[in-house]
């Protein structure tokens, strides 16, 4: 028993560490069992969507298409801005393998890259993301996409697409209405982004900038469509899974008649300033030219560093939009307007006589007419005809500066006049308040005179200018000026017309709107824009302005050859007709181009020979839907009374 006893002993003392192992490996077994199940449940349960949608994504690939751009037409269906389709060489930075420079050199033993290409390349490239194709050729031509198709291999990075290419048919021409598309820079995608609207912009690569494609982007851009593919290990497409298909922009139609347009632009040739047409009735802009102008072609897919240089460093400023952003006093332009705050503010009648002796005096400063010649007795409707500045002097005074700003106001000088175009200008309409707290000086009595001749410290847009001239003819109904008459979607046909409703009434006396403009259409008839005006088959009613550029000492007389050709005074004038019933309205501005009558009465009367009588010399066809005036014909003498 006691040998028995010793045998189980040393068996329990070999058995015990394989007990433990046993136990140990047991544990272990369980332990990795547990985490794996709860890695498991970690994938397959809480983690399940993630991991799904990285599964998915790895079978399925979505590429984006975008919509084309909508199309901008005329009133008569010119096209002003359209697309077609273009090859494009596309370098992404983030994908390519060797120094970009070196690429770009090796590249041009393929496809002909100009320095003007390599300049743009680098200025794009500040612009946009290294994970954005950033073109380095554009319009490609079929033979050079061909070519390096078949070298393709060679470039990793480099990628051909076809794009749509914004064009614009008519170049210059109107190129301040329509503005220009350009490289959706990092700034844009930060202004998308606050706006909540860049997921529209994915795979984008332009975005309107100036004019009506900035204006009216949201209408224009198209949205983009979606395609998600199933793909093999080895990416290769096996089927479409769900396609949402890109729609494109809507079509912009114009009040605009390109034709006037030219009109404008060829009478306007070889000068700077800028001519703007309205419908009265409806406040349809029907011409609107900054001259000079610039081609918007120059732009899509990015502007070349030489042309950028020019237009943004030119003494002449073409990109300067000077129909609604440049600021001017607007000379004698603004007398009918204060002849009719005379009025209604009960300052003057229309028969009180004033005796202009050609020097008008405040204090010890003496005011003169322009022309520095006494014009003599004079009723308002003469001071008009014959543009006095003496008359003018004098009732700026008998108004006061807020009388005056309160009047103008309501014709929105110094105001926007809210045309749907962006970035106008708000210009300057002096009063008290405004003098102390923008130059900490009360306002003196020697301040107001010069209000009255449309100089002193008014500044205004020709836009405001125009628009006044239109609502004067319209008698005191304000419409709101507009560039588009209706926006269309082209997939169902859906039309929205931008309504001319009237935006108010300026209540006048029709007594004193008469007056006024019978003392405008006496400048055509015999006052200073008669010889301009002689032998017109329409009665026109009008105002020529001449507005100082430079001080002149009060003294002194301006004699414009001895004063520098940038000092030389602006060129103005306003006019509408018929003045009975009137179809256009205009005002037209020459910088420094001397007397209104001689440098801008001329380019309105070109004007209003196209749109009335359909009379060019420019072989263009007569306005659509505009009854023309029949020239007057001279009566038949009989062989006695010759």
């Amino acid at each position: 028993m006691a040998l028995e006893s010793l045998e189980f002993k040393e068996a329990d003392k070999d058995v015990g560490p394989f007990r433990r192992r046993l136990v140990f490996a047991f544990g272990l077994v369980v332990l990795c069992l547990t985490i794996l199940l709860g890695r498991l449940a970690w994938l397959q349960i809480i983690r399940q969507d993630a991991y799904q949608q990285r599964a998915e994504q790895n079978r399925t690939v979505t590429t984006t298409t975008q919509g084309s751009r909508g199309l901008i037409f005329d009133r008569n269906g010119t096209l002003i801005a359209g697309n077609r389709l273009a090859w494009s060489l596309e370098i992404t930075i983030d994908q390519t393998a060797e120094p970009v420079d070196r690429l770009i050199d090796r590249l041009c033993a393929v496809i002909t890259i100009t320095p003007a290409d390599r300049r743009r390349f680098r200025r794009l490239r500040e612009d946009l993301n290294r994970y954005d194709g950033i073109p380095i050729r554009t319009d490609l031509t079929d033979e050079e996409a061909a070519v390096f198709t078949g070298q393709r291999w060679r470039f990793q990075g480099v990628e051909l697409n076809q794009r749509e290419h914004r064009i614009y048919p008519l170049k210059a021409l109107g190129s301040h209405i329509t503005g220009y598309v350009g490289s959706l820079s990092l700034a844009d995608k930060s202004r998308l982004e606050a706006e909540g609207l860049l997921e529209l912009y994915q795979g984008e690569r332009e975005i309107g900038k100036v004019g009506l494609e900035r204006s009216y982007e949201n209408d224009l851009h198209g949205t983009p469509g979606h395609e998600t593919l199933e793909i093999t290990a080895g990416g290769r497409s096996v089927r479409t899974l769900d396609l949402v298909p890109a729609r494109p922009g809507k079509n912009l139609t114009l009040t605009v008649d390109m034709n006037l347009q030219r009109v404008a632009e060829e009478a306007m040739k070889g000068r700077t300033g800028a001519v703007i047409a309205i419908e009265p009735k409806t406040g349809g802009v029907l011409a609107f030219a900054s001259l000079p102008t610039y081609d918007p072609n120059l732009f899509p897919g990015g502007i070349d560093p030489d042309s950028w240089n020019y237009l943004t460093t030119s003494p002449e400023k073409p990109l300067l939009n000077r129909a609604m952003r440049g600021i001017y006093p607007i000379g004698s332009t603004y007398k009918p307007f204060m002849a009719l705050a005379g009025l209604e503010r009960g300052a003057v009648t229309a028969d009180y006589m004033l005796n202009d002796t050609g020097v008008f005096q405040v204090g010890n400063h003496k005011f003169r007419d322009v022309t520095g010649s006494p014009k003599g007795l004079l009723n308002l409707r003469r001071s008009i005809a014959i543009s006095s500045d003496i008359y003018y002097y004098w009732l700026a005074t008998q108004i006061g500066v807020d009388g005056i700003y309160d009047f103008m106001r309501q014709w929105k000088f110094g105001q926007k006049t809210g045309i749907d175009l962006v970035g106008e200008q708000q210009g300057n309409l002096p009063n008290r308040e405004w003098k102390e707290r923008r130059i900490k000086e009360p306002w003196y009595l020697g301040d107001t005179p010069s209000l009255g001749i449309g100089q002193g410290y008014n500044a205004f847009t020709l836009l405001q200018l125009a628009h006044a001239t239109a609502t004067l003819a319209n008698r005191g109904v304000v419409m709101t000026p507009h560039l588009v008459a209706s926006v269309e979607d082209p997939m169902t046909g859906e039309e929205r017309r931008i309504d001319a409703e009237p935006e108010g009434r300026i209540p006048l006396k029709p007594a004193n709107i008469d007056v006024v403009i019978a003392g405008m259409e006496d400048v055509t008839r015999i006052g200073t824009a008669r010889t301009v005006f002689q032998g017109a088959p329409y009665s026109a009613a009008g105002k020529t302005g001449t507005a100082q550029v430079v001080s002149i000492a009060q003294d002194a007389k301006y004699d414009e050859k001895k004063v520098a050709r940038q000092h030389h005074d602006h060129a103005l004038f306003i006019a509408f007709a018929p003045a009975k019933n009137p179809r256009i309205a205009l005002a037209v501005l020459v910088e420094n181009g001397g007397f209104g009558a001689r440098a801008a009465a001329p380019v309105a009367r070109t004007m209003m020979d196209y749109w009335l009588t359909g009379e060019n010399t420019l072989g263009l066809p007569p306005p659509k839907g505009v009854p023309l005036v029949k020239p007057k014909q001279e009566p038949k003498r009989s062989a006695s009374a010759r």
